[in-house]
Order: C-alpha cells, then sequence, then structure tokens
C-alpha cells in the first residue's frame, strides 16, 4: 500500500487511513517475551502483517504483552487477521523455543484467548507510537 500526498491510502472505490493499536497479551501473562523468543515474535508480527497489506508503524514488548501499531487496508477483516496471527505465531514459538517455552507452559500455549484492539486517530497516532517505544523503559 502507498500513502497519498494527503497521507491516505487509496483504492479504486475508497480513499482511507486505518490505524489500529492492538495488545497482545502471552497466557497466564508468564514472561515469556524475552531475549530470542521476544526478537522472533516481533520479526514475525511485523512479517505477518506485511503480507497481509498492512504497514507496521511501530511494535515493542515488555515480558509478558506485545503493542503493535499498524494500518490495514479497508478490506481486511480484522478478526480473521488476528486470529491468524495468533495461531501462526504461537506455533511457530513453540516449535523453535520448546526448552524456554517449557519453563512457563506444561501444555502447548503461548497467547491468551483474548486481545484488546483500538482505532487510532490521526491526532493521536505520534502519542500511541511514543507509548508503544516506552514499553522497555
Amino acid at each position: 500500500m502507498k500513502k497519498t500526498k494527503q497521507g491516505y491510502y487509496k483504492n479504486r472505490h475508497a480513499s482511507f487511513l486505518l490505524q489500529y493499536h492492538l495488545v497482545l497479551a502471552t497466557k497466564y501473562r508468564k514472561p515469556v517475551l524475552q531475549n530470542k523468543v521476544d526478537e522472533f515474535i516481533k520479526d514475525y508480527i511485523a512479517r505477518y502483517l506485511n503480507s497481509n497489506k498492512c504497514n507496521v508503524i511501530e511494535i515493542e514488548s515488555n515480558l509478558d504483552h506485545i503493542h503493535i501499531l499498524f494500518e490495514a487496508p479497508a478490506t481486511i477483516i480484522l478478526t480473521n487477521l488476528i486470529n491468524g496471527l495468533k495461531t501462526v505465531s504461537a506455533r511457530m514459538a513453540r516449535q523453535r523455543f520448546k526448552n524456554e517455552l517449557s519453563r512457563y507452559y506444561l501444555k502447548p500455549y503461548f497467547w491468551s484467548r483474548s486481545y484488546f484492539i483500538v482505532t487510532v486517530s490521526e491526532r493521536n497516532t505520534q502519542m500511541v507510537k511514543e507509548y508503544i517505544k516506552n514499553q522497555q523503559d
């Protein structure tokens, strides 16, 4: 997706700017988002969103949760996008980091079943971006 000069996206029938702040928490809020697991999850989420024509603006984690600020096309079905993201990232993380995750989970868990998502307006995008950047402080 490319933005117009006015800062909006455009397709054949619409002009739009859909920005979302997504928060995913780990199952039982276990501090699994550390070191290589954290790096892998952030990288995977960015690649997954980009492959679904979303633009990642900011992504940061804090041991037991992750914040993602992204832009999505008007055609995206958010529940499908998020459920796919959670399912595949959890499966891949459990496969790659079986030993690290086994300290926290006896069963094949990773993400909590719930998530938080809210729209972000043009006026508060920078504020949300700064909030996400400061997650590790």
